[in-house]
């Protein structure tokens, strides 16, 4: 088995799309870790904000394998095939970590560039696996957030509490 890190996020009608979100990756991977959720503003266009979070399972399934199922549960829950980017999302499912397998394919990439650029990412991976390093930086997921925060202090993100 083979730990898995995936950050979920949703701009369209929010804690419905994340909690069904959740509920499907229950059902697609087994039992998750769930890092909190954050809200954060969107980056790269004007829309609603985002909530964010990032769930870890382990799974036997290969790399690209894991990655089509997340492609395939974004799309039952709505995302069309040709969005863009930089878009609303009622649903977004990205692959970060895949134990520590690098991986360059125009398909997929591991670890997720995300992970280094963007604190919405950064910090709920933190959140999960603090002490656990990164495949190609070699420095905990802790420290590269005390990094990316000096480097980017404008990057904000605000904890959710929805209990």
């Amino acid at each position: 088995m083979v730990q898995c890190y995936v950050s979920v996020g949703s701009n369209i009608d929010k804690a419905t799309n994340i909690n069904a979100g959740l509920c499907s990756l229950r059902d697609a991977f087994g039992e998750l870790n769930v890092s909190p959720i954050y809200e954060t503003a969107a980056i790269g266009f004007d829309g609603d904000d985002f909530y964010n979070l990032v769930v870890g399972f382990e799974s036997n399934l290969p790399a690209f394998d894991v990655a089509q199922q997340l492609r395939e549960l974004e799309f039952f829950h709505g995302r069309f095939p040709n969005s863009q980017k930089f878009s609303p999302r009622s649903l977004d499912l990205d692959l970060l970590l895949y134990g520590d397998a690098i991986i360059n394919d125009e398909n997929l990439k591991l670890p997720r560039v995300d992970i280094e650029n963007y604190i919405f990412v950064l910090q709920p991976l933190a959140d999960l696996a603090p002490n656990l390093n990164h495949p190609i930086q070699q420095k905990t997921y802790r420290k590269m957030l005390e990094l990316l925060l000096e480097k980017s202090p404008e990057q904000t993100i605000r904890l959710l509490n929805l209990t």
